[in-house]
């Protein structure tokens, strides 16, 4: 099984970026977290982070017959990106959508996720261990 893990603008700033809300861990911290378990699972994992929306859509589309799986952290694309919607659903990609806070319990305009509506599952307020439950449901275990 191979699961692509895509995380979106400014994720790349963690441990650095308000961490009241994200945490003191690091880009680097997440990745090599996500590595041991899916190790542990014998899932092979790819990282890709971007802060540029269409780098995102090709890292989805690039999922096509390539991956079983997608984890994705959209971040603020969540709430405006009908381009990442249509990829995650133009490839038929099993994806789970992540966010290490809440988006629910912030500011009114992240309750609006459209990726939500491609995706097989949600995690979120989970902080790190969200991308690991993430792993867990694509892999079915």
């Amino acid at each position: 099984m191979k699961i692509l893990v895509i995380n979106g603008p400014n994720l790349n700033m963690l441990g650095i970026r308000e961490p009241a809300i994200y945490g003191s861990q690091t880009y680097n911290d997440l990745i090599e977290m996500i590595r041991l378990e899916a190790d542990k699972m014998g899932v092979e994992t790819e990282f890709v982070q971007s802060n540029h929306e269409g780098d995102l859509v090709d890292a989805i589309q690039s999922a096509y017959n390539r991956c079983d799986g997608i984890i994705i952290n959209p971040a603020a694309y969540t709430h405006t990106s009908v381009a990442i919607l249509d990829a995650v659903k133009s490839v038929g990609v099993p994806t789970v959508e992540v966010h290490i806070s809440d988006p629910d319990t912030r500011e009114e305009f992240r309750k609006l996720s459209y990726i939500r509506l491609g995706c097989i599952a949600t995690v979120k307020g989970k902080g790190f261990a969200g991308y690991i439950e993430a792993l867990h449901i694509l892999a079915g275990k």
